[in-house]
Protein backbone atom coordinates (compact mmCIF):
# COMPACT_ATOMS: atom_id res chain seq x y z
CA UNK A 1 0.00 0.00 0.00
CA UNK A 2 0.87 3.82 -0.16
CA UNK A 3 0.98 5.64 2.87
CA UNK A 4 1.93 9.20 3.60
CA UNK A 5 2.95 10.17 6.78
CA UNK A 6 1.94 13.75 7.77
CA UNK A 7 3.63 15.49 10.29
CA UNK A 8 1.15 18.17 11.19
CA UNK A 9 3.53 20.73 13.61
CA UNK A 10 4.30 23.75 12.96
CA UNK A 11 4.98 25.09 16.01
CA UNK A 12 8.22 26.89 15.89
CA UNK A 13 8.75 28.12 19.31
CA UNK A 14 11.39 28.21 20.28
CA UNK A 15 13.03 26.59 17.60
CA UNK A 16 11.09 23.57 14.81
CA UNK A 17 11.57 20.21 16.30
CA UNK A 18 12.19 17.75 13.28
CA UNK A 19 9.81 15.22 13.08
CA UNK A 20 11.92 11.69 14.14
CA UNK A 21 8.97 9.71 14.82
CA UNK A 22 7.47 9.59 11.61
CA UNK A 23 11.22 8.09 10.75
CA UNK A 24 10.68 5.49 13.21
CA UNK A 25 7.17 4.61 11.83
CA UNK A 26 9.26 4.74 8.05
CA UNK A 27 11.37 2.11 9.18
CA UNK A 28 8.89 0.07 10.81
CA UNK A 29 6.28 -0.39 7.81
CA UNK A 30 8.84 0.07 4.81
CA UNK A 31 9.09 -2.66 2.77
CA UNK A 32 6.82 -3.88 2.21
CA UNK A 33 4.63 -0.71 1.99
CA UNK A 34 5.75 2.82 0.10
CA UNK A 35 6.12 5.55 2.19
CA UNK A 36 6.15 9.09 1.61
CA UNK A 37 6.13 12.07 4.10
CA UNK A 38 4.55 15.29 3.95
CA UNK A 39 6.21 18.13 6.43
CA UNK A 40 3.38 21.11 6.69
CA UNK A 41 6.26 22.98 8.12
CA UNK A 42 8.17 22.05 4.32
CA UNK A 43 4.99 22.95 2.70
CA UNK A 44 3.98 26.08 4.14
CA UNK A 45 7.13 27.48 3.24
CA UNK A 46 7.45 26.13 -0.39
CA UNK A 47 5.62 25.87 -3.80
CA UNK A 48 3.50 22.44 -3.39
CA UNK A 49 0.55 22.04 -0.87
CA UNK A 50 -0.66 19.03 0.56
CA UNK A 51 -3.56 18.91 -1.67
CA UNK A 52 -1.01 18.84 -4.70
CA UNK A 53 1.28 15.83 -2.14
CA UNK A 54 -2.13 13.85 -2.42
CA UNK A 55 -3.30 14.71 -6.13
CA UNK A 56 -0.38 13.33 -6.83
CA UNK A 57 0.64 10.08 -4.87
CA UNK A 58 -2.91 8.77 -4.29
CA UNK A 59 -1.99 6.89 -1.37
CA UNK A 60 -4.32 4.27 0.31
CA UNK A 61 -3.54 5.42 3.69
CA UNK A 62 -2.74 9.26 5.11
CA UNK A 63 -1.29 9.08 8.65
CA UNK A 64 -1.14 12.32 10.67
CA UNK A 65 0.63 12.97 13.53
CA UNK A 66 -0.49 14.82 16.39
CA UNK A 67 2.99 16.19 18.84
CA UNK A 68 0.95 18.82 20.25
CA UNK A 69 -2.60 19.45 21.59
CA UNK A 70 -1.83 23.45 22.18
CA UNK A 71 1.58 25.17 23.73
CA UNK A 72 1.18 24.84 27.11
CA UNK A 73 1.39 28.43 27.99
CA UNK A 74 -1.41 29.68 29.68
CA UNK A 75 -0.20 33.33 29.08
CA UNK A 76 -0.01 32.80 25.34
CA UNK A 77 -2.47 29.71 24.94
CA UNK A 78 -2.50 28.45 21.50
CA UNK A 79 -4.47 25.08 20.73
CA UNK A 80 -3.66 22.98 17.32
CA UNK A 81 -6.94 20.84 17.19
CA UNK A 82 -8.60 23.53 14.55
CA UNK A 83 -5.54 23.38 11.79
CA UNK A 84 -5.36 19.65 12.38
CA UNK A 85 -9.43 19.47 11.40
CA UNK A 86 -8.19 21.51 8.42
CA UNK A 87 -5.96 19.27 6.96
CA UNK A 88 -8.21 16.46 6.96
CA UNK A 89 -10.90 18.60 5.34
CA UNK A 90 -8.29 18.78 2.52
CA UNK A 91 -7.44 15.23 2.48
CA UNK A 92 -11.03 13.87 1.81
CA UNK A 93 -11.39 16.91 -0.73
CA UNK A 94 -8.55 15.37 -2.57
CA UNK A 95 -8.11 11.38 -1.45
CA UNK A 96 -9.97 8.55 -0.59
CA UNK A 97 -7.53 6.85 1.49
CA UNK A 98 -7.67 5.77 5.65
CA UNK A 99 -7.38 8.70 7.68
CA UNK A 100 -4.89 7.49 10.78
CA UNK A 101 -4.29 9.56 13.94
CA UNK A 102 -1.23 8.85 16.23
CA UNK A 103 1.91 11.20 18.26
CA UNK A 104 2.44 11.40 21.38
CA UNK A 105 -0.37 14.44 21.38
CA UNK A 106 -3.27 11.96 20.24
CA UNK A 107 -1.67 9.59 22.71
CA UNK A 108 -2.77 11.61 25.20
CA UNK A 109 -6.32 11.65 24.38
CA UNK A 110 -7.17 9.32 22.00
CA UNK A 111 -11.09 9.31 22.18
CA UNK A 112 -11.40 12.79 22.84
CA UNK A 113 -9.51 13.21 19.29
CA UNK A 114 -11.40 10.70 17.70
CA UNK A 115 -14.66 12.42 18.68
CA UNK A 116 -13.45 15.77 17.34
CA UNK A 117 -11.93 14.70 14.25
CA UNK A 118 -13.22 13.35 10.76
CA UNK A 119 -10.42 10.04 11.22
CA UNK A 120 -11.13 6.04 10.29
CA UNK A 121 -8.52 4.63 13.13
CA UNK A 122 -5.74 6.44 16.06
CA UNK A 123 -2.35 4.04 17.00
CA UNK A 124 -2.30 4.76 20.73
CA UNK A 125 1.43 4.73 22.05
CA UNK A 126 4.24 3.95 19.45
CA UNK A 127 4.05 5.00 16.12
CA UNK A 128 5.49 1.32 14.95
CA UNK A 129 2.20 0.06 16.00
CA UNK A 130 0.93 1.22 12.63
CA UNK A 131 2.25 -1.66 10.73
CA UNK A 132 -0.52 -4.07 12.53
CA UNK A 133 -3.52 -1.81 11.56
CA UNK A 134 -2.20 -2.26 8.15
CA UNK A 135 -1.58 -5.91 7.83
CA UNK A 136 -5.46 -5.72 9.05
CA UNK A 137 -6.45 -3.27 6.46
CA UNK A 138 -4.63 -5.49 3.69
CA UNK A 139 -6.11 -8.52 4.72
CA UNK A 140 -9.76 -7.02 4.93
CA UNK A 141 -9.22 -8.30 8.34
CA UNK A 142 -11.05 -7.14 11.66
CA UNK A 143 -9.02 -4.27 13.97
CA UNK A 144 -10.49 -5.31 16.78
CA UNK A 145 -8.39 -6.31 19.93
CA UNK A 146 -5.42 -5.01 17.88
CA UNK A 147 -3.02 -3.23 21.04
CA UNK A 148 -3.35 0.53 20.68
CA UNK A 149 -5.78 0.30 17.80
CA UNK A 150 -8.79 2.16 17.96
CA UNK A 151 -11.57 3.63 15.69
CA UNK A 152 -14.59 6.33 16.31
CA UNK A 153 -16.47 3.62 18.09
CA UNK A 154 -13.90 1.18 20.11
CA UNK A 155 -13.09 1.57 23.49
CA UNK A 156 -9.86 3.41 24.13
CA UNK A 157 -7.57 0.72 25.80
CA UNK A 158 -4.11 1.67 26.27
CA UNK A 159 -1.64 -0.65 25.28
CA UNK A 160 1.62 -1.91 26.71
CA UNK A 161 4.62 0.16 25.49
CA UNK A 162 5.66 -1.54 21.46
CA UNK A 163 7.77 -4.22 22.71
CA UNK A 164 9.91 -4.86 20.07
CA UNK A 165 13.16 -2.75 19.32
CA UNK A 166 12.83 0.27 17.65
CA UNK A 167 15.16 1.26 15.05
CA UNK A 168 15.22 4.59 12.77
CA UNK A 169 15.24 5.23 9.04
CA UNK A 170 16.76 8.67 7.61
CA UNK A 171 17.35 8.19 4.31
CA UNK A 172 19.01 10.75 2.32
CA UNK A 173 16.70 12.43 0.18
CA UNK A 174 14.75 13.03 3.00
CA UNK A 175 13.53 16.10 1.66
CA UNK A 176 12.02 17.88 4.40
CA UNK A 177 14.99 17.59 6.48
CA UNK A 178 16.54 20.60 4.89
CA UNK A 179 13.92 22.78 6.59
CA UNK A 180 15.39 22.21 9.96
CA UNK A 181 18.87 22.31 8.45
CA UNK A 182 18.36 25.72 7.10
CA UNK A 183 17.04 26.98 10.57
CA UNK A 184 19.53 26.27 13.38
CA UNK A 185 20.64 23.21 11.33
CA UNK A 186 19.21 20.80 14.21
CA UNK A 187 18.13 16.85 14.19
CA UNK A 188 16.65 15.16 16.16
CA UNK A 189 18.36 11.80 17.76
CA UNK A 190 16.62 9.22 20.85
CA UNK A 191 18.68 7.15 22.82
CA UNK A 192 15.82 5.52 24.55
CA UNK A 193 12.46 5.34 25.64
CA UNK A 194 10.06 5.46 28.48
CA UNK A 195 10.61 7.32 32.08
CA UNK A 196 10.71 5.36 35.61
CA UNK A 197 10.54 9.10 37.38
CA UNK A 198 7.09 10.08 38.84
CA UNK A 199 7.10 13.57 38.70
CA UNK A 200 3.02 14.54 39.25
CA UNK A 201 2.34 16.67 35.80
CA UNK A 202 4.39 14.37 33.18
CA UNK A 203 2.76 11.92 30.68
CA UNK A 204 5.91 10.76 28.63
CA UNK A 205 5.55 7.49 31.67
CA UNK A 206 2.32 7.19 29.64
CA UNK A 207 3.18 7.41 26.06
CA UNK A 208 6.19 5.77 26.68
CA UNK A 209 5.96 3.48 29.70
CA UNK A 210 7.48 3.55 33.03
CA UNK A 211 11.07 2.05 32.41
CA UNK A 212 13.58 3.09 30.02
CA UNK A 213 14.14 0.79 27.25
CA UNK A 214 17.50 1.92 25.79
CA UNK A 215 18.58 1.57 22.18
CA UNK A 216 22.82 0.02 21.42
CA UNK A 217 24.79 2.60 22.04
CA UNK A 218 27.13 2.23 18.99
CA UNK A 219 23.17 1.97 16.94
CA UNK A 220 22.79 5.18 18.31
CA UNK A 221 26.04 6.66 17.48
CA UNK A 222 25.81 5.21 13.80
CA UNK A 223 22.34 7.21 13.02
CA UNK A 224 24.21 10.47 14.73
CA UNK A 225 26.72 9.90 12.38
CA UNK A 226 24.01 9.44 9.63
CA UNK A 227 22.31 13.20 10.79
CA UNK A 228 25.77 14.39 10.91
CA UNK A 229 26.77 13.34 7.43
CA UNK A 230 23.52 14.71 6.39
CA UNK A 231 24.52 17.97 7.15
CA UNK A 232 23.51 18.34 10.42
CA UNK A 233 25.04 20.94 11.99
CA UNK A 234 23.69 20.13 15.97
CA UNK A 235 22.21 16.99 17.28
CA UNK A 236 19.48 17.39 20.13
CA UNK A 237 19.08 14.28 21.85
CA UNK A 238 14.81 14.02 22.48
CA UNK A 239 14.51 11.55 25.52
CA UNK A 240 12.56 12.30 28.75
CA UNK A 241 15.85 12.78 30.63
CA UNK A 242 19.20 12.14 28.83
CA UNK A 243 21.18 11.12 31.79
CA UNK A 244 18.26 8.87 33.64
CA UNK A 245 20.49 5.96 33.23
CA UNK A 246 24.72 7.43 33.77
CA UNK A 247 25.74 3.90 32.69
CA UNK A 248 23.86 4.29 29.50
CA UNK A 249 24.86 8.08 28.91
CA UNK A 250 28.38 7.43 29.00
CA UNK A 251 28.32 4.62 27.12
CA UNK A 252 26.59 6.70 24.20
CA UNK A 253 29.39 9.18 24.35
CA UNK A 254 31.45 6.68 24.09
CA UNK A 255 30.23 6.17 21.00
CA UNK A 256 30.24 9.45 19.54
CA UNK A 257 33.51 9.68 20.06
CA UNK A 258 34.05 6.26 18.67
CA UNK A 259 31.95 7.34 15.49
CA UNK A 260 33.92 10.52 14.93
CA UNK A 261 30.91 12.70 16.07
CA UNK A 262 32.31 16.22 15.22
CA UNK A 263 28.77 18.60 15.79
CA UNK A 264 27.89 20.06 19.38
CA UNK A 265 25.01 18.43 20.88
CA UNK A 266 22.02 18.73 23.82
CA UNK A 267 19.88 17.54 25.53
CA UNK A 268 16.98 17.13 28.27
CA UNK A 269 18.80 16.28 31.84
CA UNK A 270 17.81 15.68 35.87
CA UNK A 271 19.55 17.84 38.23
CA UNK A 272 20.54 14.64 40.24
CA UNK A 273 23.89 14.85 41.90
CA UNK A 274 26.74 12.97 38.55
CA UNK A 275 29.28 10.53 39.07
CA UNK A 276 32.82 12.41 39.07
CA UNK A 277 33.67 14.15 35.70
CA UNK A 278 30.81 13.04 34.48
CA UNK A 279 29.87 16.64 32.57
CA UNK A 280 33.33 16.73 31.52
CA UNK A 281 33.42 13.49 29.97
CA UNK A 282 30.11 14.26 28.31
CA UNK A 283 31.50 17.95 27.18
CA UNK A 284 34.61 16.64 25.47
CA UNK A 285 32.11 13.95 23.22
CA UNK A 286 30.86 17.26 22.13
CA UNK A 287 27.87 18.30 24.33
CA UNK A 288 27.57 21.79 24.77
CA UNK A 289 23.92 22.94 26.00
CA UNK A 290 22.53 21.35 29.69
CA UNK A 291 18.44 22.09 29.95
CA UNK A 292 17.43 20.91 33.73
CA UNK A 293 13.89 20.19 34.23
CA UNK A 294 14.48 21.68 37.44
CA UNK A 295 10.82 22.73 38.16
CA UNK A 296 11.56 24.71 41.63
CA UNK A 297 14.32 25.86 43.58
CA UNK A 298 12.71 24.64 47.02
CA UNK A 299 12.21 21.70 48.78
CA UNK A 300 9.54 21.73 49.71
CA UNK A 301 8.00 22.35 46.14
CA UNK A 302 10.61 19.52 44.65
CA UNK A 303 8.81 17.17 47.29
CA UNK A 304 5.03 18.47 45.78
CA UNK A 305 6.27 17.73 42.26
CA UNK A 306 7.73 14.35 43.21
CA UNK A 307 10.91 15.00 42.07
CA UNK A 308 13.94 12.49 42.64
CA UNK A 309 16.23 15.52 43.36
CA UNK A 310 16.42 18.01 46.04
CA UNK A 311 18.67 21.56 46.00
CA UNK A 312 21.86 20.17 46.92
CA UNK A 313 21.66 18.14 43.82
CA UNK A 314 20.77 20.88 41.52
CA UNK A 315 23.42 23.33 42.45
CA UNK A 316 26.02 20.24 42.62
CA UNK A 317 25.08 19.29 38.87
CA UNK A 318 24.71 23.08 37.93
CA UNK A 319 28.41 23.49 39.41
CA UNK A 320 29.33 20.99 37.70
CA UNK A 321 28.29 21.49 34.22
CA UNK A 322 29.31 25.23 34.20
CA UNK A 323 33.11 24.00 35.33
CA UNK A 324 32.85 21.20 32.27
CA UNK A 325 32.18 24.81 30.18
CA UNK A 326 28.85 23.85 29.69
CA UNK A 327 25.33 25.68 28.50
CA UNK A 328 22.97 25.39 31.29
CA UNK A 329 19.41 26.00 31.26
CA UNK A 330 16.69 25.49 34.20
CA UNK A 331 13.01 25.40 33.85
CA UNK A 332 11.15 26.32 36.33
CA UNK A 333 7.78 25.59 36.58
CA UNK A 334 5.59 28.16 39.30
CA UNK A 335 1.76 27.76 40.92
CA UNK A 336 1.82 24.08 41.61
CA UNK A 337 0.26 22.16 44.29
CA UNK A 338 1.69 23.56 47.78
CA UNK A 339 3.56 26.76 46.57
CA UNK A 340 2.43 29.91 48.13
CA UNK A 341 4.71 32.95 48.44
CA UNK A 342 7.25 31.82 50.76
CA UNK A 343 8.37 28.74 48.09
CA UNK A 344 8.22 30.78 45.47
CA UNK A 345 10.11 33.57 46.67
CA UNK A 346 12.78 30.66 47.91
CA UNK A 347 12.86 29.53 44.50
CA UNK A 348 13.50 32.94 43.17
CA UNK A 349 16.20 33.76 45.68
CA UNK A 350 18.03 30.52 44.73
CA UNK A 351 17.47 31.20 41.02
CA UNK A 352 20.08 34.00 41.83
CA UNK A 353 22.84 31.60 43.63
CA UNK A 354 22.89 29.96 40.10
CA UNK A 355 25.11 31.90 37.63
CA UNK A 356 25.53 31.70 33.97
CA UNK A 357 22.10 30.21 33.82
CA UNK A 358 19.01 30.78 31.30
CA UNK A 359 16.10 30.37 33.22
CA UNK A 360 12.68 28.80 31.24
CA UNK A 361 9.77 30.42 33.78
CA UNK A 362 6.24 29.17 33.24
CA UNK A 363 3.37 29.74 35.41
CA UNK A 364 0.70 27.17 36.21
CA UNK A 365 1.29 23.83 35.64
CA UNK A 366 -1.12 22.38 32.07
CA UNK A 367 -3.67 19.48 33.55
CA UNK A 368 -3.11 16.35 31.57
CA UNK A 369 -4.98 12.92 31.97
CA UNK A 370 -3.07 9.77 33.30
CA UNK A 371 -1.03 12.21 35.61
CA UNK A 372 -0.74 12.79 39.79
CA UNK A 373 -1.71 16.09 39.18
CA UNK A 374 -5.08 14.97 37.38
CA UNK A 375 -6.22 13.69 40.54
CA UNK A 376 -5.38 16.31 42.79
CA UNK A 377 -6.96 18.90 40.48
CA UNK A 378 -10.02 16.94 40.24
CA UNK A 379 -9.88 16.36 44.17
CA UNK A 380 -9.68 19.82 44.78
CA UNK A 381 -12.16 21.05 42.49
CA UNK A 382 -10.16 23.16 39.84
CA UNK A 383 -11.33 20.75 37.41
CA UNK A 384 -14.69 19.03 36.60
CA UNK A 385 -14.45 14.88 36.01
CA UNK A 386 -15.24 14.58 32.53
CA UNK A 387 -13.89 18.43 31.16
CA UNK A 388 -12.64 17.68 27.28
CA UNK A 389 -8.78 18.51 28.02
CA UNK A 390 -8.57 19.30 24.97
CA UNK A 391 -9.54 22.71 25.82
CA UNK A 392 -6.54 23.45 28.24
CA UNK A 393 -6.88 23.66 31.77
CA UNK A 394 -4.20 24.68 34.43
CA UNK A 395 -3.80 23.89 37.52
CA UNK A 396 -2.95 26.75 40.05
CA UNK A 397 -1.99 26.49 43.82
CA UNK A 398 -4.98 27.85 45.84
CA UNK A 399 -2.92 29.26 48.13
CA UNK A 400 -1.09 31.92 45.30
CA UNK A 401 -3.08 34.78 42.74
CA UNK A 402 -1.80 34.58 39.29
CA UNK A 403 -0.97 38.10 39.44
CA UNK A 404 0.79 38.05 42.70
CA UNK A 405 3.24 35.04 40.57
CA UNK A 406 3.54 37.47 37.81
CA UNK A 407 4.15 40.36 39.63
CA UNK A 408 6.92 38.86 41.59
CA UNK A 409 8.64 37.20 39.20
CA UNK A 410 8.47 40.11 36.79
CA UNK A 411 9.84 42.28 39.44
CA UNK A 412 12.87 40.03 40.51
CA UNK A 413 13.35 39.16 37.00
CA UNK A 414 13.44 42.82 35.72
CA UNK A 415 15.03 43.30 32.04
CA UNK A 416 17.27 40.54 32.50
CA UNK A 417 17.24 38.97 28.99
CA UNK A 418 18.37 35.52 30.60
CA UNK A 419 15.02 35.25 31.75
CA UNK A 420 12.42 33.67 29.66
CA UNK A 421 8.71 33.42 30.13
CA UNK A 422 6.48 30.83 28.22
CA UNK A 423 7.56 29.83 24.74
CA UNK A 424 9.70 33.72 24.93
CA UNK A 425 8.87 37.27 23.50
CA UNK A 426 7.99 37.86 20.02
CA UNK A 427 10.91 40.07 19.51
CA UNK A 428 13.18 37.17 21.21
CA UNK A 429 11.53 34.82 18.32
CA UNK A 430 12.31 36.98 15.95
CA UNK A 431 15.80 37.74 17.05
CA UNK A 432 16.57 33.36 16.89
CA UNK A 433 14.78 32.92 13.98
CA UNK A 434 17.50 36.05 12.20
CA UNK A 435 20.07 34.10 13.58
CA UNK A 436 19.71 30.94 12.56
CA UNK A 437 18.73 32.50 8.48
CA UNK A 438 21.95 34.07 9.09
CA UNK A 439 23.34 30.27 9.68
CA UNK A 440 24.04 30.48 13.31
CA UNK A 441 23.35 26.92 14.41
CA UNK A 442 21.68 25.24 18.07
CA UNK A 443 19.37 26.39 20.08
CA UNK A 444 21.28 30.13 20.97
CA UNK A 445 19.76 30.35 24.24
CA UNK A 446 23.23 30.15 25.58
CA UNK A 447 23.74 34.07 24.09
CA UNK A 448 21.12 34.72 26.42
CA UNK A 449 23.14 34.50 29.06
CA UNK A 450 24.14 37.21 31.26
Amino acid sequence: MKVLLVSTNTMMEPYPPYPIGLDYVMNAISPPHQVRIADMNELKEGDDTLAGVLSEYQPDIIGLSIRNIDNIDEANVKTFIGEIRELIGIIRGHSGGFVVLGGSGFTILPGEFMSRLDADFGVIGEGERLRLLLQAIESNESVSGLPGIVTRDSPVVFPEPWPRSFRRSFPPDHSHASFYLKRGGMLNLQTKRGCPFKCIYCTYPHIEGTRFRFAPPGEIAATARMLQDAGAGYIYITDSTFNGSYEHSLDVAAAFKKAGISVPWGGFFTPLSPPPDYYRILADAGLRHVEFGTEALSNPMLASYRKSFRLEDVFTSHRLAVAAGLHVAHYLMLGGPGEDEGTLKETLANADELGKAVFFVFSGIRIFPHTALYDLALEEGQLERGRNLLEPAFYWSPALHRETVMHLVKEHAGSRANWVFGSGSQQTLKNLARLHARGHIGPLWELLIQ
